[in-house]
């Protein structure tokens, strides 16, 4: 303890001796670290803001449509069209465990949906309640999404897409409020909450309207799904489970398992995929050019510590004639570097998060998110600072545990 009180006050003392050039020092320090942390935090808020465009449509789920056989099969012909119904999703459900939710999906185009003298055709797509959770379409708050009893009682009963109420009703408040689908009048229970959705299939989420399944089949008379969606417990299993649900409606409808244009799918996990291999390679560059600048801040320290040692050349002579161990040379040295990087990162840090929280007020989010301080971000900013605090100091305190007392009483 003794021994460390002693190096910190003569770190201080040589602080005050030399202050430009530790003002030199320790801003590389600085400079190196706000760098590095902000490059890093543009490129996490960047792949979250991504990540959650990816997730509008759904998180790890597969997309199913009926299409039509290309292949010969069990004595049928070709060009022989699948549909889907409302049993087979749960037959999935039942017999494929790694599938963890799956909903049937009616979508009818072309009936006018009318408030007034407003009227839109969107595509009114009749679900069932578990549909939300797999989508993620989440009501704002005051209403609700369809229920369990909605689809038992076959109420009429709708959710409307954010900018399909928007057009309805302007800023009126929707909810409780009737909505005529073609003839028929609906209560509206739910309005979806505004969401980011990069990719689509049929119309995008916001211009939808949705009610139960069972009401959709009275109301229009039709029991054939416009496709099936799952979801996938593993993403990176998505494949193989994918041929599990092929299989199960190979054997229902007869056609041959390898034949892909009967039922087509589209698996939304690859996007995950990419986005993961994507951002790591992405991170990985913007850690490497804060890195590069935290290296050569690094060096900086490096030079100014061989400095130090030959400026101290005759006082290392006496401590080790007075029997100072090299051990205590070495340590001496190599703390007062942590320090330098110590004090130089932490006022880089308080920089860097300033810079942060300034640019939560800048309005970038829909372009290429906010900037976001992570536990990876400050994680790979310790790794680097240490390895910083290793090479820096390392080389100058060997050096200077290792000169020879008779050179260094002389010198």
């Amino acid at each position: 303890m003794r021994l460390f009180l002693i190096i910190i006050s003569e770190f201080i003392t040589d602080l005050h001796a030399h202050k430009l050039r530790a003002f030199l020092t320790i801003f590389g320090i600085i400079w190196g670290t706000v760098a590095i942390v902000v490059l890093l935090a543009f490129g996490m808020g960047f792949k979250m803001r991504l990540t959650k465009q990816f997730h509008g449509l759904g998180e790890h789920i597969v997309i199913m449509w009926p299409g039509q056989t290309t292949k010969a099969y069990a004595g049928f012909g070709l060009k022989r069209r699948i549909t889907f119904m409302e049993s087979d999703a749960e037959m999935i459900r039942r017999q494929v465990r790694d599938v963890t939710a799956v909903s049937q999906e009616f979508i009818k185009w072309q009936t006018p949906v009318r408030v007034g003298e407003n009227i839109i055709s969107p595509a009114i797509t009749g679900i069932i309640p578990i549909y939300g959770d797999i989508r993620n379409i989440i009501p704002e708050l005051g209403g609700r999404f369809i229920n369990d009893m909605d689809i038992e009682e076959r109420r009429r009963v709708i959710v409307l897409g954010d900018e399909t109420k928007k057009f309805l009703f302007g800023e009126k408040n929707a909810i409780g409020e009737v909505v005529y689908v073609g003839s028929v009048p609906f209560t509206v229970v739910g309005v979806m909450i505004k969401k980011d959705q990069d990719s689509s299939y049929d119309q995008r989420d916001k211009d939808r309207v949705f009610i139960p399944a069972s009401t959709f089949s009275t109301v229009f008379g039709i029991t054939r799904l416009n496709n099936i969606i799952f979801q996938v417990a593993d993403a990176r299993r998505s494949e193989e489970i994918m041929t599990d649900v092929r299989r199960v409606l190979a054997n229902r409808y007869r056609f041959d398992l390898t034949d892909k244009d009967a039922v087509r799918m589209w698996d939304t996990t690859m996007m995950d995929a990419f986005a993961s291999n994507f951002f790591f390679a992405f991170n990985g560059f913007l850690g490497l050019i804060g890195s590069f600048t935290l290296a050569v801040a690094g060096l900086g320290v490096a030079n100014i510590m061989f400095i130090v040692v030959q400026e101290r050349t005759s006082e290392i002579g006496v401590k080790r004639a007075v029997g100072a161990r090299k051990r205590d040379i070495l340590l001496q040295i190599f703390l007062e570097t942590c320090f330098i990087v110590f004090i130089g990162s932490a006022i880089g840090f308080g920089i860097a998060v300033g810079i942060i929280e300034a640019m939560q007020h800048v309005p970038i989010d829909a372009y290429v998110g906010k900037p976001v301080l992570s536990i990876e971000v400050a994680a790979a900013t310790i790794l680097v600072l240490t390895l910083i605090s290793l090479c820096a100091g390392v080389m100058p305190a060997r050096r200077a545990a290792n000169l020879r007392v008779v050179d260094c009483l002389r010198a």
